[in-house]
């Protein structure tokens, strides 16, 4: 992608522009990660036969709000009348489903595509669009990720997107609940979508 320019269709500047918002606003070890994410999602577009300037975007900008402070999260929920029940949860959700606000107020990008792949890429959904899968599963698969079967997961990615989204959604779920780690019920709805045979 690095050779490519955007169109400004989906975001209002150029992909260096953007490359330098998403520096400003996350550590050097997050903006590594994104520019892994980033490269794992244009690979997977490009054979999936998708707009490789909106898995660009939507790579890039994933993260955008990973390090936010909680207060910040908690404002935007209430000045954007979210769902109260997000003020119970934490960054793990927060940075996707809020992220896209502040995402869509800061970096202008309005394509509800690309906000709710940003929306979606921790938790997944039950009805996903290729640029969901897309990514969630770079997200989970980027060079810099070291866990278990990770090449199984990037061998799935290169291969079959779904079954990478069900091979990503099982072992998350089996992560947490060998950690006691508490899980949110939209990832009970994406297992049974996508893993449940």
């Amino acid at each position: 992608m690095s050779e490519q320019e955007y169109s400004g269709k989906y975001f209002p500047g150029t992909r260096a522009e953007l490359l330098a918002k998403v520096k400003n606003s996350v550590s050097n070890k997050r903006y590594r990660h994104i520019l892994g994410v980033e490269q794992a999602a244009v690979k997977i577009a490009k054979l999936n036969n998708f707009d490789i300037e909106k898995a660009s975007i939507a790579a890039l900008v994933h993260d955008y709000a990973k390090e936010r402070s909680a207060e910040e999260f908690k404002q935007v929920i209430a000045d954007k009348n979210l769902d109260a029940d997000l003020l119970n949860w934490n960054n793990y959700l927060w940075h996707g489903v809020v992220g896209a606000e502040i995402i869509k107020d800061e970096l202008h990008i309005e394509n509800e595509e690309i906000l709710n792949a940003v929306r979606r890429h921790t938790v997944g959904a039950e009805d996903m669009t290729i640029l969901d899968k897309i990514v969630y599963v770079a997200d989970y698969v980027e060079n810099g990720r070291v866990f278990p079967d990770v090449n199984i997961a990037r061998t799935l990615a290169y291969s079959n997107l779904d079954d990478a989204v069900a091979f990503e959604t099982k072992h998350t779920l089996e992560y947490l609940i060998s950690t006691n780690g508490v899980v949110y019920p939209d990832a009970i709805l994406t297992y049974n979508k996508w893993v449940v045979k």
